[in-house]
């Protein structure tokens, strides 16, 4: 088993674009793929869980969502980086606060992360959810991974604003990617996992 981490996609490994419907409109963040490159060359699996509500929605179908992926992929080839899974919960949303679990695959649900660790065999516990929602970073905490990032883009500087809910933030993936290096290559240690569980409860 293998540590992953785990990514949002629109506003964390690509620029957001409301309902993302059109494969032309997928862009890569700046220095994103350098970012996943980083992270495989530490050990761990990059895997992509997004909530896809344009789906239930009727602006897309599953196989036009796959040539968004596709499209996403391409550019990633281009440049050295690849996923290591794609997830997606096409599950519409029935509230606006998203610390709550309406659906057990839509995040802040743990489903996707959990069921990536089952089908890739991941060490959840070793893994890090990065996004620029509170939903994606609850649900890193929801399945049980060991810490969360924020990045400032996207929705980022919205969600700066709960810290209660994430564990670290950076400016952007390829500054988290760096982080999560760091901590990596000098060892959990007691003391790091200790300080995380205090954030958590404080």
């Amino acid at each position: 088993m293998k540590p992953a981490v785990f990514l949002d996609r629109d506003g964390t490994l690509i620029e957001l674009v409301h309902h993302l419907t059109d494969p032309k409109k997928v862009k890569l963040m700046p220095r994103a793929a350098q970012a996943l490159r980083a992270l495989s060359q530490v050990g761990y699996a990059c895997v992509l869980v997004t909530n896809q509500s344009v789906i239930a929605r009727g602006l897309l179908t599953i196989p036009e969502l796959e040539q968004v992926h596709v499209e996403l992929a391409r550019q990633l080839d281009r440049e050295g980086a690849a996923l290591d899974g794609i997830y997606f919960c096409p599950e519409l949303p029935q509230g606006r606060d998203q610390t709550v679990i309406e659906h057990p695959e839509r995040k802040p649900g743990p489903g996707m992360l959990l069921r990536a660790a089952r089908e890739l065999a991941l060490d959840i516990g070793s893994s890090w959810m990065v996004g620029d929602s509170i939903s994606d970073v609850l649900a890193g905490r929801n399945a049980g991974c060991r810490a969360t990032m924020l990045v400032h883009t996207g929705y980022g500087s919205e969600s700066l604003r709960h810290p209660e809910h994430f564990d670290y933030h950076a400016p952007d993936l390829w500054a988290a990617a760096q982080l999560i290096r760091e901590l990596s290559t000098s060892g959990p240690g007691d003391n790091q996992d200790q300080q995380i569980a205090r954030r958590r409860k404080t």
